[in-house]
């Protein structure tokens, strides 16, 4: 699905989804054209009812999904400042969709070794997103490039769980087990 307010877009993106052609089999059956041209390499985008039916439901539920979500990114923020931890995009402009929430690890934790504590108790953990330029794709067409700083970035961040029924017991849960986890891996 894409939402845009671009006329520009929206008009791309609707040749795209259908083969690039300009009308769809819908509308030569209903009579609204009789036949189409191909005006751009295109490909079968096109969503089925029952995916298109979820989704509208789904976006029904989208405010409350984020006025959850962050709730409980307010609640990691409280539990996990001070502790050593970086909570990044905490004075970000805009409103945030709270999809996900990144912490930085302290410098010379190791990510693997706190990871695999949080496994541990039971709490999985993520990393979002690996440095681009670091992936093969990127590499073989642009070369090997240094990023200190997105390296050093990249190598402490970890995402925690974030999703809008987790409850606060489980922020609480979550929290704790960093600062155990951290508590191991700094002493």
């Amino acid at each position: 699905m894409l939402v845009t307010e671009r006329d520009d877009i929206a008009d791309k993106v609707r040749l795209q989804r259908s083969h690039g052609m300009t009308t769809l089999t819908y509308d030569r059956h209903k009579g609204h054209a009789y036949s189409y041209d191909v005006v751009n390499l295109g490909y079968n985008y096109r969503i089925d009812e029952i995916r298109s039916a979820l989704g509208i439901e789904q976006l029904k539920k989208l405010p409350a999904n984020n006025a959850h979500r962050k709730l409980w990114t307010e609640r990691y923020r409280e539990k996990l400042v001070g502790v050593g931890v970086g909570l990044p995009f905490e004075k970000a402009s805009g409103e945030s969709a709270y999809h996900l929430f990144p912490m930085l690890l302290p410098s010379g934790v190791e990510r693997i070794a706190f990871i695999d504590l949080m496994r541990a108790a039971g709490i999985p953990t993520s990393i979002h997103y690996p440095p681009i330029h670091r992936f093969t794709y990127y590499q073989t067409r642009f070369g090997s490039q240094s990023l200190p700083r997105t390296e050093d970035i990249a190598a402490r961040e970890v995402t925690l769980p974030l999703y809008p029924t987790m409850g606060a017991e489980l922020v609480e849960l979550v929290a704790n087990t960093v600062v155990k986890s951290l508590e191991v891996l700094l002493n």
